[in-house]
Protein backbone atom coordinates (compact mmCIF):
# COMPACT_ATOMS: atom_id res chain seq x y z
CA UNK A 1 0.00 0.00 0.00
CA UNK A 2 1.41 3.49 -0.81
CA UNK A 3 -0.03 7.04 -0.97
CA UNK A 4 -1.64 6.41 -4.23
CA UNK A 5 -3.94 3.41 -2.88
CA UNK A 6 -5.01 5.49 0.08
CA UNK A 7 -5.65 8.48 -2.52
CA UNK A 8 -7.90 5.73 -4.80
CA UNK A 9 -9.43 4.09 -1.76
CA UNK A 10 -10.20 7.70 -0.46
CA UNK A 11 -12.22 8.54 -4.34
CA UNK A 12 -13.71 5.27 -4.20
CA UNK A 13 -15.24 5.93 -0.39
CA UNK A 14 -16.84 9.12 -1.54
CA UNK A 15 -18.40 7.73 -4.93
CA UNK A 16 -17.90 3.53 -5.55
CA UNK A 17 -18.87 4.14 -8.64
CA UNK A 18 -16.16 6.78 -10.29
CA UNK A 19 -15.07 5.26 -13.09
CA UNK A 20 -11.30 4.12 -13.11
CA UNK A 21 -10.34 6.94 -15.92
CA UNK A 22 -11.82 9.82 -13.23
CA UNK A 23 -9.96 8.19 -10.68
CA UNK A 24 -6.92 8.34 -12.66
CA UNK A 25 -7.38 11.62 -13.50
CA UNK A 26 -7.28 12.65 -9.46
CA UNK A 27 -4.18 10.77 -9.21
CA UNK A 28 -2.25 10.93 -11.95
CA UNK A 29 -2.40 7.44 -12.98
CA UNK A 30 -4.02 5.85 -16.40
CA UNK A 31 -7.22 3.96 -15.73
CA UNK A 32 -6.42 0.46 -16.52
CA UNK A 33 -3.10 1.28 -13.95
CA UNK A 34 -6.17 2.47 -11.12
CA UNK A 35 -7.66 -1.08 -12.49
CA UNK A 36 -4.61 -3.25 -11.78
CA UNK A 37 -4.21 -1.71 -8.62
CA UNK A 38 -8.08 -2.03 -7.11
CA UNK A 39 -8.03 -5.63 -8.37
CA UNK A 40 -5.07 -5.97 -6.53
CA UNK A 41 -6.59 -4.30 -3.34
CA UNK A 42 -9.88 -6.97 -3.82
CA UNK A 43 -7.33 -9.83 -4.30
CA UNK A 44 -5.54 -8.90 -0.76
CA UNK A 45 -8.53 -8.22 1.02
CA UNK A 46 -7.71 -4.77 1.65
CA UNK A 47 -11.23 -3.96 -0.39
CA UNK A 48 -13.80 -5.96 0.96
CA UNK A 49 -16.60 -4.97 -1.41
CA UNK A 50 -18.59 -2.32 -3.13
CA UNK A 51 -21.84 -1.68 -1.78
CA UNK A 52 -25.34 1.11 -2.34
CA UNK A 53 -26.31 2.57 1.21
CA UNK A 54 -29.79 3.47 1.22
CA UNK A 55 -31.71 5.96 3.57
CA UNK A 56 -33.03 3.45 6.04
CA UNK A 57 -36.17 5.43 6.19
CA UNK A 58 -36.47 3.78 2.36
CA UNK A 59 -36.90 0.60 3.53
CA UNK A 60 -39.43 2.03 6.08
CA UNK A 61 -36.63 1.91 9.39
CA UNK A 62 -36.58 5.31 10.70
CA UNK A 63 -36.60 4.92 14.00
CA UNK A 64 -33.25 4.51 15.70
CA UNK A 65 -31.55 4.23 18.98
CA UNK A 66 -28.54 3.12 20.65
CA UNK A 67 -29.00 0.91 23.69
CA UNK A 68 -26.87 -0.38 26.32
CA UNK A 69 -27.19 -4.05 27.72
CA UNK A 70 -26.73 -4.62 31.24
CA UNK A 71 -26.39 -8.57 31.73
CA UNK A 72 -26.66 -10.60 34.68
CA UNK A 73 -23.64 -12.52 35.86
CA UNK A 74 -20.52 -13.06 33.34
CA UNK A 75 -21.81 -13.61 29.52
CA UNK A 76 -19.52 -13.97 26.85
CA UNK A 77 -19.12 -11.90 23.49
CA UNK A 78 -21.00 -15.09 21.76
CA UNK A 79 -23.70 -15.31 23.63
CA UNK A 80 -24.36 -12.14 23.56
CA UNK A 81 -24.19 -12.30 19.77
CA UNK A 82 -26.58 -15.44 20.06
CA UNK A 83 -28.94 -13.27 21.56
CA UNK A 84 -29.05 -10.13 19.80
CA UNK A 85 -28.55 -12.18 16.60
CA UNK A 86 -32.42 -12.98 17.15
CA UNK A 87 -33.62 -9.37 16.83
CA UNK A 88 -33.89 -7.96 13.38
CA UNK A 89 -33.99 -4.63 14.11
CA UNK A 90 -30.56 -5.12 15.43
CA UNK A 91 -28.17 -3.50 13.02
CA UNK A 92 -24.63 -3.71 14.67
CA UNK A 93 -23.31 -4.10 18.44
CA UNK A 94 -20.65 -4.81 20.36
CA UNK A 95 -18.83 -5.44 23.57
CA UNK A 96 -17.93 -2.17 25.48
CA UNK A 97 -16.12 -1.06 28.37
CA UNK A 98 -17.87 0.44 31.16
CA UNK A 99 -20.78 -0.47 33.31
CA UNK A 100 -22.89 -1.87 30.30
CA UNK A 101 -21.84 -5.34 28.96
CA UNK A 102 -22.48 -3.98 25.33
CA UNK A 103 -23.96 -1.14 23.34
CA UNK A 104 -26.46 -2.09 20.18
CA UNK A 105 -27.55 -0.14 17.50
CA UNK A 106 -31.25 -0.60 16.62
CA UNK A 107 -33.66 0.65 13.83
CA UNK A 108 -37.30 -0.06 13.94
CA UNK A 109 -40.10 1.36 11.90
CA UNK A 110 -41.81 3.05 14.59
CA UNK A 111 -41.53 3.57 18.42
CA UNK A 112 -43.82 0.77 19.06
CA UNK A 113 -42.26 -1.64 17.14
CA UNK A 114 -38.80 -0.72 18.84
CA UNK A 115 -40.22 -1.14 22.20
CA UNK A 116 -40.83 -4.95 20.81
CA UNK A 117 -37.72 -5.58 19.89
CA UNK A 118 -36.06 -4.02 23.12
CA UNK A 119 -38.51 -6.50 24.51
CA UNK A 120 -37.48 -9.47 23.13
CA UNK A 121 -33.43 -7.93 23.98
CA UNK A 122 -34.84 -7.42 27.54
CA UNK A 123 -36.47 -11.20 27.66
CA UNK A 124 -33.43 -12.91 26.65
CA UNK A 125 -31.74 -15.02 29.50
CA UNK A 126 -28.89 -13.14 31.65
CA UNK A 127 -30.43 -9.71 30.61
CA UNK A 128 -30.85 -7.87 33.67
CA UNK A 129 -31.63 -4.38 31.89
CA UNK A 130 -31.45 -2.14 28.60
CA UNK A 131 -30.81 1.82 29.08
CA UNK A 132 -32.14 3.20 25.76
CA UNK A 133 -31.58 6.89 23.76
CA UNK A 134 -33.83 7.35 20.88
CA UNK A 135 -32.11 9.42 18.22
CA UNK A 136 -33.81 12.66 17.09
CA UNK A 137 -31.35 13.81 14.49
CA UNK A 138 -28.08 12.47 12.63
CA UNK A 139 -25.54 14.80 13.02
CA UNK A 140 -22.63 13.44 11.53
CA UNK A 141 -22.70 10.05 9.61
CA UNK A 142 -19.18 8.60 8.46
CA UNK A 143 -18.86 5.24 7.19
CA UNK A 144 -16.63 2.75 8.67
CA UNK A 145 -13.31 2.21 6.84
Amino acid sequence: MDNLDFSIIDLLRQNARAGYGDIGGVVGLSASAVKRRVDRMVSDGVIRGFTVQVDPAVDGLATEAYVELFCRGTVSPAELQRILSTVPEVVDAGTVTGSADAIVHMRSRDIPSLEGALERVRNAPNVDHTRSAIVLSKLINRQPA
